[in-house]
Parts: structure tokens; sequence; C-alpha cells
């Protein structure tokens, strides 16, 4: 007998899981559960750099990474890292295949629709809004229901996933742990084909990402495959900001002249990324940055697990979350094929299946406070660091290679070139 999977949550981490499951060559059902009515019917956000070792060891193994080359931006890896003035602190070129840093950009909408493109018909049923997962009725009954805001529910899954980012139906189930304001919010705003309608725009974005940083405030841009600009901004905020603003936070008009009150003194080059933004539906959002408790965890149960911003939502400041997101569904997968080759005996599986899903749990954990300090470290080192980004800019590149080169190598080498880099940069500028 097949084991029995539920995914709740049709986003990136849900359908990588669905892919990979659904190719192994073993008895696996999946079903995944997902509140929207399909998948367009919202916006699905900006521009993902996918890493080498997770997000594209995670298309990798979906058979899917042909298939994302067809979409990545190569050149989309141009960055920089400036002050309010455009006073560069990090700069760098957009890269092509071959000549890389490894973190080619594709826009979200597009990654999730590739994910959900390879998945066998029917996997998805739109429209179901999780509202609670009711434990099991008995001892001789133990799997949990899921129940849907249309009084139905569904039962009998050997595994339920909640893959239903940062405000989880799911997470309940699990750990008391609720996300909680960051101290960071602020507006995010659309520019419609950049390139022809604001050329000196486009060009400073420079078809990859502009990351300004001054006065506890940044203003960000990013391009977009179709042509476009997201840009947003953020700021050290009190958490009731939206309503003691004194202006109308959802009206693109007042919204950008509070920008040009608030960043007066910033380049206008800059500030102009916010007044050419679109004025239509949708083209100005008011955002709060939430967060779940860095070191996140919760007591095993079993039938029951996260993965993704449902276990260990962060802010976007490393650029970090699809990609944990994504190994999330590659270490479960694994876990869960493991478990379904390990006995015919559907007792034996379950038990297997269980023993492995804490394993991967354990595991996850330790990844997911690594990523969840590591991005509150950049967070802290541009918004919280007095005089960032000429103060703090040392940290921020130091957190951001770490990972990637190791302690050993960035103590002993990175960290004594990153310091007498700048200690030269700023007696110059």
């Amino acid at each position: 007998m097949a084991l029995r999977i539920a995914i709740i949550g049709a986003g990136p981490a849900g359908c990588a899981l669905a892919r990979l499951l659904q190719q192994s060559s073993q008895d696996i059902s999946v079903n995944i559960f997902e509140s929207e009515a399909s998948i367009n019917f919202r916006s699905q956000g900006g521009t993902l750099d996918l890493h080498t070792k997770t997000g594209q060891a995670c298309l990798k193994a979906a058979g899917l990474f042909a298939e994302f080359e067809k979409h990545a931006r190569y050149d989309g890896e141009a960055m920089n890292v400036c002050d309010k003035h455009l006073l560069s602190y990090i700069s760098r070129g957009g890269g092509k295949p071959g000549a890389t840093t490894g973190r080619p950009e594709i826009d979200r909408p597009i990654l999730r629709k590739l994910l959900y493109d390879s998945l066998a018909p029917g996997t998805v049923q739109w429209s179901h809004k999780l509202t609670h997962i009711t434990p099991p009725a008995s001892a001789s009954n133990d799997k949990p229901t899921l129940n849907f805001s249309d009084a139905t529910d569904a039962t009998d899954f050997d595994l339920i996933v909640g893959a239903d980012g940062a405000w989880s139906r799911v997470r309940p189930f699990l750990s008391e742990a609720k996300p909680f304001y960051s101290g960071i919010a602020g507006h995010a705003f659309h520019i419609t084909d950049a390139e022809a309608r604001h050329p000196e725009l486009y060009k400073l974005v420079n078809r990859g990402s502009l990351f300004s940083f001054s006065d506890e405030k940044s203003i960000m841009g990013q391009y977009m495959g179709d042509g476009s600009l997201n840009v947003a901004t953020w700021a050290v905020r009190p958490e009731t900001w939206q309503k003691e603003s004194g202006y109308d936070v959802r009206d693109p008009v007042a919204v950008k002249a509070m920008v040009r009150q608030e960043y007066e003194d910033w380049d206008p080059r800059l500030v102009g990324l916010t007044q050419a933004a679109d004025e239509g539906e949708g083209g100005v959002v008011a955002r709060d940055l939430f967060m779940l408790p860095i070191g996140h965890r919760w007591e095993h149960r079993r039938g029951v697990t996260l993965v993704g911003d449902a276990a260990h939502v962060t802010t976007p400041f490393a650029g970090e979350g699809v990609n944990i997101a994504m190994e999330d569904a590659m270490k479960l997968a694994e876990a869960i094929v493991s478990a379904a080759s390990s006995s015919n005996s559907e007792t034996e599986r379950r038990t297997k299946l269980d023993e492995k899903v804490e394993e991967f749990e354990q595991d996850m954990f330790k990844r997911a406070t690594e990523v969840q300090q590591l991005t509150y470290d950049m967070m802290e080192s541009m918004f919280l660091t007095p005089g960032a980004p000429r103060n703090g800019i040392e940290t921020y590149i130091i957190r951001a290679v770490e990972g990637e080169i190791g302690w050993w190598l960035t103590k002993l080498v990175l960290t004594p070139i990153v310091y007498t880099y700048f200690l030269v940069f700023k007696l110059i500028w």
C-alpha cells in the first residue's frame, strides 16, 4: 500500500517536494492542498537567486535543471551595494553560463510554474484553505485530519507537510510560536516596461539588483525577466506605523510624497525609482516584515512536519529563504523515499517514516538556525548599525560569504582582506 503524503501549500517548497516524490520509483501518493484558486491567483513576488548547493541542487535532483536554465538570468547576478549618495561599496557585473557566481536569477512566478507544470495532473487541489488540523481520534486511528474552510475534511495520510508559509495553519499543531514583527517595514513598488519607459532607471539597476542603505533606511531595485523593475523601501519603524503614519499607506500618490520627504537628502536617482512606480491597483503595497524566533524548533509529533517559511520564516535580507525551503524539500523527499523503500510491511514503513522525519527535523533545525542568524546579522549590519553602510559593511560581506567558503578561510583569509580593503577605501572616500 502506498505511503500517502499531504502537502499544504503549492509554493516552491511544496511543489518541489511533490515533484521529487512523484519521480521516485517508490509507491508514494501525493496530494497538495492550496488555498488559492489557481496558480495565477495573485502576484507571486520578485526575483530569486538560486544557490548551487540548495535551490539548484533541488532542481537537479528533480530533473528540472535543464528547464530552469531556459529561464535563468545569469546577467541578473549584477549587484551594487551603495549608500544614499550612490557611493558603491560592492559592485559586481552580470555573469553568463560558465562564468558565473553560481547564483543566477529567476522570477518567482516562473519558478513556481516550472515546478507546478512538472507535477502529475490533479496533484494540486485548489481552493482548499486549511483552518486547522484535528489530532488523531484514538490510538487505533492515529492519523490527524485536515479541516478546510468549506467545512470539508481529509484524512488517512501517513504524513502531513506544512509548506504553507509564514502564517502556516499547520504550525500550531506542532508549535505555539508565531512570527513576530522584525522592526523593519516599508513599501513595495513596481515599474512596468522599465527599459522603454524609464531607461535611466533601467540602466541604474543594470539588469540585476541595487541595494542602497543609509540612516536605518534603504531603497532597493531588482530587474525582472519581463523587463519590469521591483522596487522596495525598507526602514526601521514601529509596529504601529501604518496606523500612525498620518497618510494613507496604500495610496500611491501619498506614498510617493512621503518617500520624497523621508528620503529628501538621498540621490535623486534612487528616489526616482519610487517616483516612477505604477499607480494602478497593486502598484504600491505596504509591508511589514516578520520572523520566527532564531532557533525555532518543536517536539516531534508523528504524522506532521513543516518545511520552508512555515518552519523558519525570516526577513529577506540574506536571500536564503527559497533556497533553504527547496533544500528542506529535497532532504524531506530523501527521508520519505528511504522509508517507502525500507520494507514491504505497511506498519514497518510507517515506523521508519516517523524515524526519518524526526531525523530530517533535527537536521533542518540546525540548518535553519544558521540561516536565521545569518539573515539577522545582515539586517543588523545595514539597518541597526549607526553609520551603515560605512560602518558595518565588513560584517555584511563576511557573513554573506562565510557559508560558501567555510569558517577557516573566512577567518584566516577573507576577514583580513575585507578589513584592509575597506580601511583604504574609507581613507580615499
